[in-house]
């Protein structure tokens, strides 16, 4: 397996202990009966306390980032671009994406954005690799 498909198992790992750890802290706020139903017109998050809310928030956005790194890793895998360099923008995305998480947790500004970065850029880097 390459370097970037480690890292791509990973983060699917990570989001899994995201989501984990965002459904403890809702089911704990505002109780399984609510979580388990059907939710129609229940917007769950209004009632959710700012940090919980922020790990709704993370989990969102690392979904949202996935889906890229994601297409990042299978173009650069696919089309046997893979270098250290991909190898390094892979492990700097799942480095961001691991300090992201408590960095949104306890809202540090701005910091969180910048970490939020990191990941970003390492994406698009790895993007251009395959490209080039």
């Amino acid at each position: 397996m390459t370097p970037e498909l480690t890292v791509l198992t990973l983060a699917g790992l990570l989001q899994f202990l995201q989501f984990s750890l965002m459904s403890v802290a809702v089911n704990r706020e505002i109780g399984p009966e609510r979580t388990a139903g059907p939710r129609d017109g229940d917007d769950l998050r209004r009632d959710l306390s700012p940090r919980t809310g922020r790990l709704v928030r993370a989990m969102d956005n690392h979904f949202e980032a996935l889906i890229l790194f994601t297409l990042a890793v299978v173009v650069v895998t696919l089309s046997g671009k893979a270098s250290l360099f991909t190898a390094i923008c892979a492990w700097a995305y799942l480095a961001a994406r691991i300090a992201y998480v408590p960095a949104y947790y306890f809202g540090l500004v701005p910091w969180r954005s910048a970490i939020f970065g990191v990941g970003w850029l390492a994406t698009l880097l790895m993007l251009l690799a395959a490209l080039l």
